[in-house]
């Protein structure tokens, strides 16, 4: 018994540490984004697919690339263009003339991480081909399915700016999503470092890549996340947060006519999910209720739909969640 304890203990120890090792890696190639790094880290753990927006040349790509390059398996990068097709990221079946049969051909999905880069850009069919398989994690071409990867992992970018020839992605599209995370530009010192980073590696000089962190590393992980302690307490805070959003009303008046449609039950999952997440990168072996708040916001706000009459008022999901994050009760 006590040598199957040591065992558990050491694997955990090597998970944590590391994941910390992945976390130094990010924060070193993605400078002045320490929230990006975070939330890619939770997502992995969390074994859900992120949407990141932000404005042109804030290292979107750029974090998304270093995660998929740091953990074993392969990527692949796709650019969505308006004239993308379904079949451009599924695969096809491809007639061969020798045998007069059809033969599979994998499309980028069936990588372990896909990184679909301006999502925003494809026709809706497109967003829905993707969409499906990140629901499923399987794709169906003719009468067969075809299982992805137990890694599979799709972290899509947008930009809030140049909507014209765009398609946004609708709501209940959006709620297959993890999360959703904006980020801001940098703060002078970090985009110093950006210059001296560019500088060395324009030189030459960046530093050697890192030994890549193990499948059975991040499946590790992942078990020891679900088996974080979360209170009953908290667990209740959880369900209240995401059915005020439903009906507001309960908590601030003013706010019951503002919602069209709240959080669905798999928001529940996925605030439950991610606050066990950020708790064990904490280096904690329980959940608290500032893990929930932290990460309520990019888990809730493409899961809340605003009335018009909200949003002629100014008010948008971020000031609507903040709301009942203050008014919630705390256990």
């Amino acid at each position: 018994m006590a040598d199957t304890n040591l065992a558990h203990s050491s694997r955990k120890g090597d998970a944590r540490a590391e994941m910390q090792r992945l976390r130094d890696h990010l924060d070193s190639k993605v400078i002045g984004q320490p929230v990006l790094t975070e939330r890619l880290l939770l997502s992995l753990l969390a074994d859900g697919h992120l949407l990141v927006e932000g404005a042109p040349g804030l290292a979107k790509t750029t974090a998304i690339k270093a995660l998929s390059d740091a953990v074993e398996g392969d990527g692949h990068r796709i650019q969505f263009t308006p004239d993308l097709l379904p079949s451009d990221l599924t695969g096809s079946e491809v007639f061969q003339p020798e045998t007069s049969s059809f033969r599979f051909e994998p499309g980028p999905v069936f990588h372990d991480f896909v990184l679909a880069d301006e999502i925003n850009r494809a026709p809706a069919k497109v967003q829905s081909a993707l969409l499906e398989a990140m629901a499923e994690r399987q794709v169906t071409v003719g009468a067969h399915t075809h299982r992805l990867p137990d890694l599979f992992l799709v972290m899509a970018t947008q930009n809030p700016i140049e909507q014209e020839g765009t398609y946004p992605l609708p709501e209940a599209q959006l709620d297959r999503l993890l999360m959703y995370v904006r980020i801001d530009s940098l703060e002078a010192d970090a985009e110093r470092e950006v210059l001296r980073l560019v500088r060395r590696q324009a030189r030459g000089e960046d530093e050697a890549e890192m030994e890549k962190i193990t499948q059975d590393t991040v499946f590790e992980a992942r078990r020891q996340v679900m088996s974080l302690h979360l209170s009953d307490a908290l667990e209740e805070y959880i369900v209240q947060l995401v059915i005020a959003t439903r009906d507001p009303g309960r908590y601030e008046p003013r706010l019951s006519e503002a919602v069209e449609w709240g959080a669905s039950s798999r928001g529940t999952i996925a605030l439950e999910r991610c606050a066990r997440a950020r708790a064990w990168l904490h280096d904690r072996d329980y959940v608290s209720p500032e893990d929930v708040q932290n990460v309520a916001k990019d888990v809730l706000r493409h899961r809340v739909l605003l009335s018009f009459d909200a949003e002629v008022e100014g008010l948008d999901p971020d000031a609507f969640l903040d709301a009942l994050i203050q008014r919630v009760p705390l256990p």
